[in-house]
């Protein structure tokens, strides 16, 4: 078999093998990409900005109220692909300012109270929309 068609084959099992979520409950997608990925026992979380859902504008202007939207954003999306906040595993945070690190954290820290995720903050030159914080997650599926 040549490397295309191993390679169609593989696309097709994967495909086969997950399932992509979404919810009027988060933001729909700003690009060609999917809310999440369920794929095995794992959902693979898209980055959350602070949009409001319903009017799809930033749902403030400090970088702590753009994270607890982000968040909530974030857990709409997990509860419909059949998980929750407390299943998160590993969490990226991207920052337009490091010096909003400490408020993002406490931000942050209302969310997950039950469990400390695995987690790395990136500095960013730029988000979509001008946001200032965005959000993406692994969690297990139970």
């Amino acid at each position: 078999m040549s490397s295309t068609g191993a390679n169609a084959g593989k696309r097709e099992e994967m495909a086969a093998r997950s399932k992509p979520v979404f919810t009027n409950e988060a933001p729909r997608p700003i690009g060609p990409y999917s809310q999440a990925i369920v794929c095995g026992e794992f959902v693979f979380c898209s980055g959350q900005l602070g949009l409001d859902p319903f009017t799809g504008e930033l749902a403030g202007k400090s970088a702590a109220e753009q994270a607890e939207r982000a968040l909530l954003n974030l857990r709409a999306v997990l509860n419909t692909a059949g998980s929750e906040l407390s299943h998160v595993v590993k969490v990226t945070l991207y920052l337009k300012n490091m010096k909003d690190f400490d408020e993002v954290n406490h931000a942050y820290a209302k969310h997950f109270i039950d469990g400390k995720p695995a987690r790395s903050t990136v500095g960013v030159s730029d988000l979509p929309k001008n946001a200032l914080v965005e959000i993406d997650a692994i969690a297990e599926v139970r």
